[in-house]
Parts: structure tokens; C-alpha cells; sequence
């Protein structure tokens, strides 16, 4: 088994029938978070009452057409119906394939803030948009970079730093360089390590510097990439190496990190990191070849600036 020694360092139904509209947002002008719509349109119908109507009985979150109902106007979302084997949650008889049109279009008056109000998004949409905005939004909560326990805590930076230190005790490093050593006794499995992760705390910022082993092909590869805990905007603004050699020979990537948004298989699919051929894995071996034995650094420098300016980050090599 593989070891790494640290050297330095709503049920939300598909949007079917959304017409696919440019997106139209403006701010709330008192930014109040409510759950309840806004109504921009006259109407004889209390926003406590519309609210009401738009939620799904079953799984309580706002409907999106089609929006289904049985022959006494009971009405549910198009997720639930498949899960409810076409009966009335409410009074049992069967659902058929009746459109609830009134109440769709209800909703085309109505406008509603984003579900991540309370996260510091002021946005407001119209009711058929709000789906799409908040796919992208940027004050949505960020998934756990920890990828070998497919984990599905989602929180905040700092919510994350301190699951990852505590639940998955992921190793923490303060710097801007790194030195680890892989060191593997059987090279052509990797089904008993397959990754490694560690956080390094750099410019006021946090990243997570994988590295593991799959298949690609017939054959294993290693690979070793650099995420940053935040946005693909602010992930720009820095840039990092990785290096990799022995015997006269090395290989060298250099790169942009990319967001912890763009999940870690994501990342690893789209070969965006040193690849290492098994070939060259073992000939940086040396030995027998018989045990896999790799040496990566790296630096992690801000866009615009030397990344070979004495004293930019010293890393703190303390284990």
C-alpha cells in the first residue's frame, strides 16, 4: 500500500418546459433574503397563498413545469409523480397526464431571491429563471475536495478547512513550496492507493495539491495536480509548478490551478496536471524497479509576480 512522506511544506425537478432565455437579474432594493415570492404582476392571490400553491406536496420544494395535477386539482412536480406510481398524494386517484396550466402561469408573475439569499447573494429573479442562476451562483457552498470518500459536506472555505483538518485529517501546511515523496511497493497495482491530498495555506489562501495513481488504458499513470479553494475567477490570479526526475532527467508542468467548482474527477479526466507514464515513473525509481519511488515539488506563486523572488512565501517545513 502507498504511503506519502511530507518533507517539506428543491427534490429540485428537471427544468423541463424552461425556455431557455437570457437570464434577467436585478438587485432587491432593500436585499432582504425571503423565502417568500415576490409578486410583480396584480393579483387577487396573497404571496403567502401563491407560495403555497407552488410547492410540491411531496417534496415541498417550488414546482417548475410541468407541473401535474389529478382530476381534483391536486397538484405535484414531475420529479415526485415517477416516485408517487402515478397516485394523488392527497387523495389517491390516479394522476394521469393533466398539465396544470393556470398555475404555471402564475408563476411566470412571480419573482424570487435566490436560495442563496442568506449566503450574502442579492439577487432576484423571475420565478422560471431562478433554477439556472443558481446552478452558477457564486455564493453557492463549495463541495468537500476530498475525493477518496466520495464526501458530501458542503460549506464555506473555512467550513471546509476545518472538516477536512478534522473529518478526513488531511494534512496542513503552511508555504508556497512542496517536496513530497510517493513511495509505492508494487507499482502495477493501484487499486489500495489511489490519492493523496494535502492543504497548503499561501497568500492568504488555501489549495489542495493531489496526487495519485489510476488506470489509463492497460497501464497506471501517476499524476499530480493543484486545486484552489475559491472561485475559477480568483483561481487566475496564481499559477504553480510541479516537478518530477532523477537519473539526469525530470519533467516539468506549469499551470493554472483550477477551482475546487470543477470536482476533482473532473479535473483528473482532463489529464490538466503532471502525468507520470509508469515507464518513467520507474526509470525515476532507479533500483530495481521493483518499488516506485517519486520525488514532486512545486511552488505556487500570484500571477505578475517573480515566482524566483527571494523571501515572495517561505514555507514552514515543520511536520
Amino acid at each position: 500500500m502507498a504511503t506519502i512522506e511530507i518533507e517539506s511544506v428543491e427534490c429540485v425537478p428537471a427544468s423541463d418546459g424552461v425556455d431557455d432565455e437570457e437570464i434577467s437579474s436585478h438587485t432587491h432594493p432593500n436585499n432582504q433574503c425571503s423565502s417568500k415570492p415576490h409578486i410583480l404582476l396584480s393579483s387577487a392571490i396573497a404571496p403567502t397563498s401563491v407560495h403555497e400553491l407552488l410547492e410540491c406536496p411531496v417534496c415541498t420544494n417550488f414546482m417548475y413545469p410541468p407541473i401535474h395535477q389529478c382530476h381534483n386539482g391536486h397538484t405535484l412536480c414531475s420529479t415526485c409523480k415517477t416516485r408517487v406510481q402515478n397516485r394523488c398524494p392527497t387523495c389517491r386517484q390516479e394522476l394521469g397526464d393533466i398539465r396544470c396550466l393556470a398555475l404555471e402561469k402564475v408563476a411566470e408573475s412571480l419573482e424570487l431571491p435566490c436560495r442563496y439569499c442568506s449566503l450574502g447573494c442579492p439577487e432576484i429573479f423571475p420565478y422560471y429563471s431562478k433554477l439556472k442562476h443558481e446552478a452558477v451562483c457564486n455564493f453557492r457552498p463549495n463541495g468537500c475536495p476530498y475525493a477518496g470518500s466520495e464526501c458530501l459536506v458542503t460549506g464555506d472555505i473555512p467550513h471546509l478547512i476545518a472538516h477536512l483538518r478534522d473529518d478526513h485529517k488531511v494534512d496542513m501546511h503552511t508555504g508556497c513550496t512542496f517536496n513530497h515523496r510517493y513511495v509505492k511497493s508494487n507499482p502495477r497495482e493501484v487499486e489500495n492507493a489511489t490519492w493523496m491530498l494535502t492543504v497548503f495555506n499561501c497568500f492568504g489562501q488555501y489549495f489542495c495539491l493531489h496526487f495519485e495513481a489510476f488506470q489509463l488504458g492497460m497501464a497506471p499513470v501517476y499524476m499530480a495536480f493543484l486545486r484552489f479553494m475559491g472561485d475559477e475567477v480568483e483561481a487566475r490570479n496564481y499559477s504553480y509548478s510541479l516537478e518530477v526526475g532523477a537519473n539526469g532527467r525530470k519533467l516539468m508542468w506549469e499551470g493554472t490551478p483550477r477551482s475546487i467548482r470543477d470536482s476533482h474527477r473532473k479535473v483528473r479526466d482532463s489529464h490538466d496536471g503532471l502525468i507520470i507514464q509508469r515507464n518513467m515513473a520507474l526509470f525515476f525509481s532507479g533500483g530495481d524497479k521493483k518499488e516506485l519511488k517519486l520525488r514532486v515539488t512545486g511552488r505556487i506563486w500570484k500571477e505578475q509576480q517573480n515566482p524566483d523572488a527571494a523571501g515572495a512565501c517561505v514555507p514552514n517545513i515543520s511536520a
